[in-house]
């Protein structure tokens, strides 16, 4: 029987049996503590949040479990594209950590400066788009 796999990218040093829980700051701006966790099902979108995470840590990719209901990331599948393509999701469970992904490629360098100089020019403006 085949499950599906779900991915969070992050730069926090977790080990499996972790949980990812509610109540801690977006790993991408200093907002107030999220009441969502944020996975994906697919590695792309792990790798953009963990390249895009803040902090100096290590980026960081974990296969994760949902330990409660889970729903589409309307950031995304609302906003910017409908019909939930990224296999964006969230949950107010806690995610727990099954595995890290050791071997992963990261996105090339300009393409990486792309998409973070596009969040940094939405956030100068006031737009709180990434959780």
């Amino acid at each position: 029987m085949f499950t599906r796999s779900f991915f969070h990218g992050t730069r926090a040093d977790l080990k499996p049996g972790d949980l990812i829980v509610v109540g801690y700051k977006s790993n991408f701006t200093e907002a107030k503590p999220l009441s969502w966790v944020y996975f994906a099902g697919t590695l792309d979108a792990a790798i953009w949040g963990a390249e895009l995470a803040a902090g100096n840590g290590q980026e960081r990719i974990y296969v994760v479990e949902p330990t409660g209901p889970i729903e589409d990331d309307p950031n995304l599948t609302d906003k910017k594209f409908p019909g939930n393509p990224t296999l964006s999701y969230r949950s107010r469970e806690p995610l727990r950590v099954i595995a890290e992904v050791i071997k992963w490629q990261g996105h090339p360098p300009e393409q990486l400066q792309q998409m973070k100089d596009g969040v940094a020019r939405a956030l100068s403006k006031g737009d709180a788009i990434i959780d």
